[in-house]
């Protein structure tokens, strides 16, 4: 998921017009690094000057920004470096292989505590055999992303492919074609412009999870013909991979991308506390599935505030409700309720539900914890609904207010 905040209508970000910050020159070493022509050396210079530039620019450019703010974007530029040498620098389409994307100390585009996600490089030339297993999750689907070719963020969708649309064994493995030529079932297709595959596993467990260190979902992917060994990493290939990390450190700080209001899905609310309806229209969003209904909103809480959600879960295949920050990154959810699925909520006897959001506890049930961030998002993810998503009602009150 990768729409990060929403302002209110009219309201402009202060930005800073003189930085007191300059980038300085590289260090000696690297200045005699790279008058031996090694393009790797050079490289490894631009990421330097790319983490000052995101430090000057991102980070400190806007005077408003609180020094937890700041700090959540410092830490963001961390989560990506971490995100950018696991899964970009020593990628090959030709030789693609799935890495797990998020866990609780590696967040960014949307974390969730509820699901297991993977992504691998692809190349639409060329063909590829995806074998699995569901592990009896809720769901599972693959989706190809546009152009994210060289490490570039997520343009949107050009396919999307769900388990109850590619058979699936007894025992729960599937084998999956991904090609630019159609199959006679469980085809996932590679249009021109697609350049990876996320993979999706949604569980409603009482326990988170991604929590859970020991658990894996068994995925390979090869590609139909044989490619043959890899190369050594030679110094162009280093120096290709580091620019990778580049591009996707700066698609997630500075350059990431803006969607215009007129395209702006309308499950993304433009009021604080407030949910909008949807249009389940996510294609032009990157990292998204076109089969799953949102509904996003900020939310904004003083130190005694609680935000009360009311309503009802659709027939769906999983749902759950999800706080970020405003960078999409969860508090930390180890032994803390940043998020409930359907089975971890207690309902209402008319089969409704009551959710809060607060930063103590208001001593009733389905209690998310904000953490002490007074500032965020409120994402919710409802999978495969077979009826139209019931509105959420919120309301803003005292948590004192919630014990008597």
């Amino acid at each position: 998921m990768t729409i990060r905040s929403v302002r209110k209508a009219g309201e402009e970000t202060a930005m800073s017009q003189d930085p007191t910050t300059e980038i300085t020159d590289m260090t000696a070493a690297y200045q005699a690094a790279t008058t031996q022509g090694d393009a790797a050396a050079k490289a490894y210079a631009e990421l330097s000057k790319t983490l000052l530039l995101i430090e000057q620019e991102y980070v400190c450019a806007d005077p408003t920004l609180t020094s937890q703010q700041r700090a959540a974007r410092r830490y963001l530029v961390a989560n990506t470096l971490q995100h950018g040498f696991h899964c970009w620098f020593d990628c090959d389409p030709r030789r693609p292989w799935f890495h797990r994307w998020l866990s609780p100390t590696k967040k960014l585009l949307g974390d969730n505590p509820d699901a297991v996600y993977y992504g691998c490089v692809v190349d639409p030339a060329y063909s590829y055999r995806i074998r699995g297993n569901t592990m009896d999750a809720a769901y599972t689907s693959f989706t190809v992303e546009r152009g994210v070719e060289n490490g570039n963020i997520s343009a949107g969708l050009t396919a999307t492919l769900n388990d109850g649309e590619f058979e699936v064994n007894p025992d729960g493995s599937f084998e999956i074609i991904a090609s630019p030529e159609p199959q006679e079932k469980n085809w996932l297709k590679l249009e021109p412009g697609a350049g990876g595959i996320t993979t999706r596993h949604y569980w409603e467990m009482e326990r988170q999870i991604a929590a859970d260190p020991t658990f894996h979902v068994p995925l390979w992917i090869e590609p139909i013909d044989d490619p043959g060994p890899g190369a050594l990493m030679d110094d162009a290939a280093v120096a290709a991979g580091i620019q990778r990390v580049i591009n996707f450190v700066r698609g997630t700080t500075l350059d990431f991308p803006e969607i215009p209001e007129e395209l702006m899905p309308a499950w993304i609310s433009k009021e604080v506390n407030k949910f909008a309806g949807g249009d389940n229209d996510n294609e032009l969003i990157g990292y998204s599935a076109k089969d799953i209904d949102y509904r996003q909103t900020i939310y904004d809480l003083g130190p005694d505030d609680a935000l009360v959600m009311r309503g009802r879960f659709p027939r769906c295949r999983m749902g759950n409700v999800v706080i970020w920050n405003e960078q999409l990154q969860t508090p930390p959810y180890i032994n803390r309720n940043v998020s409930l699925n359907r089975r971890q909520v207690q309902y209402l006897p008319d089969g409704s539900f009551e959710i809060v959001i607060a930063h103590k506890d208001p001593g009733v049930p389905n209690w998310i914890d904000a953490a002490g961030q007074k500032t965020g998002m409120i994402f919710w993810r409802f999978l495969l609904p077979e009826e139209e998503v019931p509105p959420i009602e919120t309301r803003l009150v005292n948590v004192a207010s919630l014990r008597n």
